[in-house]
């Protein structure tokens, strides 16, 4: 009776009796150690060099042919994966036993020379076999034919929860993750290369800021205080700028206590950087060689994004703010009062909430009319001061905007910048204002915190700072819709039993 057939407890129940004969025979399944010599890729892309040389490898079964004295196995390891031909003459019978006790899942470990089948596909002919891990429990059922997957492991749900089961069956999942780590990297080389400082700051605060956003609070029982978990790295980086480090940057975990969807999960990775001296306009530029670099790292700058082909190495477009709200709205909405916005929001069916203020009309606005089409590059300049309350006021005098852009790409916000405030009084100012929309029931908006007043009060140079939406820059760069796709272990709601 083949596996599929029999349930999952009867499964485990024959693997634990495999198990057992295993070490009856002398053989211990789960060794200590192991030392492979090469890679499957290696042996594969470099057969003219190996063909009858010794190799070593290790892996996980992917697929089994047993036969009477001869088998064939396919073993995945890391990179790739690659066939091995075991023969009962040529590893003996004990040996040829045991294997026969291995199924899908095991982890194995062959010693033997390369050679090509009859069919031409490059293999090693095992001399020496062992058990480096016993499977108990199977693995989703993949079959595989003519190189083409079906029936494989694709319920979202299931590969989330199992993420462990997504990446052993799943060859995209493991490359998109490859992907990730290979973006993150170059994102830290760029800054690197031109003096920036990679730093860390505290995961729990006694005041959370730096963002529009509701927190995780905690309670640490030694302080006898509640702190709250970080949902932005902001005011720490730049009290480091404070402190004269002109350049620093950070890639942390975030956390927001706020609704989940395919841009929004709880945790979330983000870099910050800042630099003193600089403004917006030179972090747009910077902002803009992190992408290309990116984006030249895994691939190129031509990418796909659904049904959309986007080009990165054109320049990326600029527009204001408002002026985007002009054009989707047919109204200038820069000097309306609050009754004004809310009949605009009304007429264009944008859901507001009671005690709706301003800033958050503008923004839902904005979400709702003007993102969902910003397909190509385009920053989004001269944002309102009412939702930037860390942000200096546009040198040109414009009453109520200030110096900021947001980066849009693939109907996402994968970038935040501002001229930062440096102005402790003005800061002060600002924050209170934030305080006050508290008090009429915006959940987001931030808190007065007294010691990053105080240290900006010891005089805190130009500066332009930058936050970067890793995730979604991922998201965007191997052209997935979901960031629970790129992250390994994205936040569930608990299993029922």
């Amino acid at each position: 009776m083949f596996e599929e057939n029999k349930s999952l407890k009867q499964i485990i129940i024959h693997r634990k009796e495999k198990l057992n004969k295993l070490r009856e025979m002398g053989f211990e399944p789960f060794p200590h150690k192991y030392e492979p010599t090469h890679k499957s890729t290696e042996i594969l892309n470099n057969y003219k060099d190996l063909e009858k040389k010794d190799v070593c490898i290790s892996g996980r079964i992917m697929a089994l042919r047993k036969m009477g004295k001869a088998s064939f196995i396919h073993v995945m390891d890391g990179l790739g994966q690659i066939q091995v031909f075991i023969k009962k003459d040529d590893v003996g019978e004990k040996v040829y036993e045991a294997f026969k006790l291995t199924d899908i899942g095991d982890f194995i470990g062959v010693d033997g020379y390369v050679f090509k089948t009859k069919t031409g596909e490059i293999s090693v002919n095992a001399e020496k076999f062992v058990v480096l891990s016993k499977s108990i429990r199977p693995l989703p059922i993949v079959k595989e034919k003519e190189g083409e997957v079906y029936d494989a492991f694709k319920d979202k749900e299931l590969r989330y929860r199992n993420r462990h089961l997504d990446l052993i069956v799943n060859a995209d999942t493991r490359d998109v993750f490859q992907k990730r780590t290979n973006i993150i990297s170059e994102i830290r080389q760029t800054l690197d290369s031109k003096q920036f400082l990679e730093v860390e700051t505290p995961v729990l605060q006694p005041i959370y800021g730096g963002a529009n956003a509701r927190p995780f609070t905690t309670y640490h029982n030694a302080l006898n205080q509640k702190l709250f978990l970080r949902i932005a790295d902001e005011l720490y980086l730049k009290r480091l700028i404070i402190g004269g480090f002109e350049r620093v940057y950070e890639i942390s975990k975030d956390f927001r206590n706020e609704g989940m969807d395919r841009n929004h999960n709880p945790e979330f990775t983000m870099l910050e950087f800042y630099w003193a001296y600089a403004d917006y306009k030179d972090c747009m530029i910077l902002v803009e060689e992190i992408v290309r670099n990116a984006a030249n790292r895994i691939g190129s700058l031509q990418i796909k994004w659904g049904e959309f082909e986007i080009d990165l190495s054109k320049k990326f477009k600029e527009e204001t703010f408002y002026g985007l709200l002009k054009e989707a709205t047919g109204s200038d909405i820069s000097n309306m009062n609050e009754r004004e916005l809310f009949d605009v929001c009304k007429k264009h069916n944008v859901e507001t909430q009671k005690n709706t203020n301003i800033g958050q009309m503008l923004d839902s606005l904005m979400s709702s009319l003007v993102e969902p089409k910003l397909i190509n590059p385009t920053f989004i300049v001269d944002y309102p001061k009412s939702i930037s309350p860390l942000a200096k006021i546009k040198r040109d005098g414009s009453k109520g905007i200030v110096e900021r852009f947001e980066l849009f790409i693939g109907a996402a916000e994968l970038a935040n910048s501002f001229t930062e405030l440096n102005d402790p009084i003005d800061q002060r100012d600002r924050l209170e204002d934030q305080a006050k929309l508290r008090e009429k029931g915006d959940e987001e908006a931030q808190p007065v915190d007294e010691e990053f007043i105080r240290a900006m009060e010891v005089g805190m140079p130009p500066t332009g700072g930058v936050g970067i939406g890793i995730d979604r820059l991922v998201m965007l760069l191997t052209d997935n819709r979901w960031i629970r796709d790129v992250i390994f272990f994205p936040t569930m709601r608990v299993e029922k039993e």
